[in-house]
C-alpha cells in the first residue's frame, strides 16, 4: 500500500472522490453499492477521459465513487496513474484509490463457480486472463492509498470494511485497524506495521491454554508473564503513537497494524487486543480483527469497531 496520500484537509475540497479499482471477481460492484449506501453516488465503468469533466465547474455536492474496470476501453495502468497524480495536483480535490485485492487462487475460483469467462481473456481459460489483469494492475496496486483484500471476505465483511472507512461523519481522517494472523498462511495483504510475536512464550505448549485463544485472560496471562512482552509492547505502542499522528496529518485516510505468530491463535491475538484497548483509550478510532479466529468461527464478520475520533 502507498503511503503517499495528498496532506490537504478535506474540506478545503470541493469535490471528494474515490476511485474503485482491482480485478475483475474482486467486488468492485460490491464495493460501490456500499459506498452508494454510505452516501456516495456511484458510478460504474467510467471513462478516464471523462472523469475530469465530471469535476468541472462547482462543488459537486455528494462525494462520487467511481468504478474503473479494465474493460474499459481507454483503460491503461498509466493512464489510471497519471489520472490519479492529475487527481491528487488539484487544490479542488481530495481523492483516495482504492483497489480492491485478491488473491489468483480465489478469483479463479469465482468465476470456475460462477462459469463467467474473464473479460481478459474471453477465448482462453479464466486462468490466463486472472495472471493477465493482475500483470495488469501491479503498478495500480502500488500505489493505492487503501487496499482491502477481499479473498476471505463475504459481502457482508466487504460491506463492514467499507462501512469502517467511509461511514464516518464527523470530519475525522484517520482510522486505525488492529490484524492478528498466523505466519503460516501469510502476512495480510496492505498492512501498513508488521510485528512478529513468535518469540513470546507460547501458551500453545500448556494443554490448558491450547483450546483457548489470546482474549481469554488466562491467555493473556500467561503471555504477558514472559519477560520481553512488556518492553516489546511498550515500544510499539509508543511507536504507534508517535507515528500516527504524523500519518494523519499527512492526509493518510486509514491505518493499519498487524501482530503475527504461528498459529494465530494466541500472543498475535493478545498483543492486538491489548494494543487496540491502548489506542482506544488514547482517542484513536480503532478497529480489531482477529483471521484465523474468524476462520475457525467459520465467518468473517468479526469486525469491531470501538475508540474514538483523533
Amino acid at each position: 500500500m502507498s503511503d503517499t496520500v495528498t496532506s490537504r484537509p478535506p474540506a478545503a475540497a470541493d469535490h471528494q472522490l474515490v476511485l474503485v479499482t482491482g480485478p475483475s471477481g474482486a467486488g468492485r460492484s460490491t464495493a460501490l453499492a456500499a459506498l452508494e449506501d454510505l452516501g456516495h453516488e456511484a458510478i460504474d465503468n467510467m471513462p478516464l477521459l471523462l472523469i475530469p469533466r465530471l469535476l468541472e465547474g462547482p462543488p459537486h455536492g455528494p462525494p462520487l465513487a467511481l468504478g474503473v474496470d479494465t474493460r474499459n476501453r481507454d483503460f491503461s495502468a498509466a493512464a489510471l496513474s497519471d489520472l490519479f497524480a492529475q487527481l491528487q495536483s488539484d487544490a479542488r480535490v481530495q481523492v483516495v484509490l482504492l483497489y480492491l485485492d485478491c488473491s489468483a487462487e480465489v478469483l479463479l475460483r469465482r468465476f470456475s463457480e460462477t462459469r463467467r469467462r474473464h473479460p481478459m481473456a474471453p477465448a482462453e481459460s479464466p486462468a490466463d486472463g486472472v495472471a493477465r489483469e493482475l500483470d495488469l494492475l501491479a503498478p495500480i496496486r502500488a500505489q493505492a492509498d487503501m487496499l482491502i483484500d477481499t479473498s476471505e471476505l463475504t459481502l457482508h465483511d466487504l460491506r463492514a470494511e467499507l462501512a469502517l472507512w467511509f461511514g464516518q461523519k464527523d470530519g475525522s481522517r484517520l482510522a486505525v485497524s488492529v490484524h492478528s494472523f498466523s505466519y503460516k498462511r501469510g502476512v495480510p495483504r496492505g498492512a501498513d506495521m508488521v510485528f512478529d510475536c513468535r518469540f513470546l512464550r507460547n501458551p500453545y505448549w500448556e494443554p490448558s491454554l491450547r483450546g483457548l485463544n489470546g482474549q481469554s485472560a488466562e491467555v493473556a496471562q500467561y503471555v504477558a508473564a514472559d519477560p520481553l512482552f512488556h518492553p516489546f509492547f511498550d515500544k510499539v505502542r509508543d511507536l504507534t503513537e508517535l507515528l500516527l499522528p504524523a500519518y494523519r496529518d499527512e492526509g493518510k485516510s486509514h491505518f493499519s497494524i498487524a501482530f503475527g505468530c504461528t498459529g494465530g491463535q494466541h500472543r498475535s491475538v493478545t498483543v492486538a487486543e491489548k494494543l487496540t484497548d491502548a489506542l482506544a483509550a488514547a482517542g484513536w478510532r480503532v478497529s480489531k480483527r482477529h483471521r484465523e479466529l474468524e476462520r475457525q468461527a467459520g465467518s468473517g464478520a468479526a469486525i469491531q469497531q470501538t475508540g474514538k475520533t483523533a
